[in-house]
């Protein structure tokens, strides 16, 4: 079997110079998400990383990366899953992945178009300027939040007042809780303590909305790859009219300003969530990341 190891952030550097190769792939090949989220192993292989992991509570492997001849590397995981004995599940595909695995086991897989985890990619200058008429709702609506918060202000989020930004994620889960009772916000809200306490060494990036009335919303993310940044975690305060398209437009502005040479943000998936598509959507996406998975037809059809 492949030897498996938890992912350790002293390897960071080591991952991400796989990782950022990967420059059009989605952001469940970020270092950041693979550390953050549920129980992630990786594996060196043939110069490039394996992934192994749990998705919905299935065990799946992410497309390998890094590789020059993937075939060895594919040959390996599907001899994995067959000596756990469990079904071989790739996840993550693009397109041309797909291609490549048809070529190499031809009649072999089953392939899942998989829309719910499409990534939302936006040139930072639309969401940064918000121009033309595509983008009119969404200056009345940070408009209106200026208007009645002129005293507003965006600040970084250090380790000065991570405690405070802290205190305003926990009203948003206890907030949201009541009004969704029987959702699970475990693994996100214990990802999210997990990133702020490890901001500067999970190289993470925030801003923290501040009104007279306190805090109302925060963001943070992380380079994705050479001209992506991702966006990992955006709350804001329900009662605070307009504060998710300050913060929006506000982390857009400091970023384009701070870097440069960013072109896209990467603002993650939907998960099938109807509200949180159309909300992606309404800010014109300059493309998605389709994304598709895989599973061997000899394992049954599995879902």
């Amino acid at each position: 079997m492949i030897e498996f190891k938890a992912l350790d952030i002293q390897q960071k550097d080591i991952y991400e110079t796989f990782l950022r190769r990967e420059g059009t792939r989605g952001c469940e090949y970020s270092f950041v998400n693979l550390y953050l989220w549920g129980r992630q192993k990786a594996a060196l292989m043939e110069d490039g990383l394996v992934f192994f992991s749990q998705f919905n509570r299935k065990s799946v492997y992410l497309f390998p990366v890094g590789q020059a001849d993937k075939k060895p590397v594919l040959d390996a995981i599907i001899h994995d899953a067959a000596m756990r004995g469990i079904p071989c599940r790739l996840v993550g595909l693009l397109q041309e992945d797909c291609a490549l695995l048809e070529r190499l086991y031809p009649g072999r897989l089953r392939y899942h178009f998989d829309r719910d985890s499409f990534d939302y990619v936006y040139d930072i200058n639309d969401l940064a300027d918000l121009k033309g008429k595509k983008f009119q709702k969404k200056r009345n609506h940070l408009n209106g939040f200026r208007l009645r918060h002129p005293d507003y202000s965006l600040e970084p989020i250090t380790k000065e007042n991570v405690h405070q930004v802290q205190q305003m994620v926990n009203l948003w889960y206890e907030q949201h809780q009541k009004a969704q009772p029987h959702a699970d916000f475990h693994m996100e809200r214990a990802a999210l303590k997990k990133a702020l306490e490890q901001q500067s060494e999970l190289g993470l990036e925030g801003l923290a909305l501040r009104t007279k009335e306190g805090l109302v919303a925060m963001t943070m993310g992380s380079l994705l790859s050479e001209d992506t940044f991702d966006i990992h975690f955006e709350k804001a305060l329900d009662n605070v009219d307009g504060a998710y398209a300050a913060i929006n437009n506000g982390f857009a502005v400091y970023l384009r300003e701070k870097y440069p040479h960013i072109r896209y943000l990467n603002r993650e998936d939907d998960m099938g969530i109807e509200g949180l598509r159309k909300a992606k959507l309404s800010y014109n996406p300059h493309h998605l990341v389709e994304k598709s998975w895989a599973c061997l037809l000899e394992d049954g059809y599995d879902y």
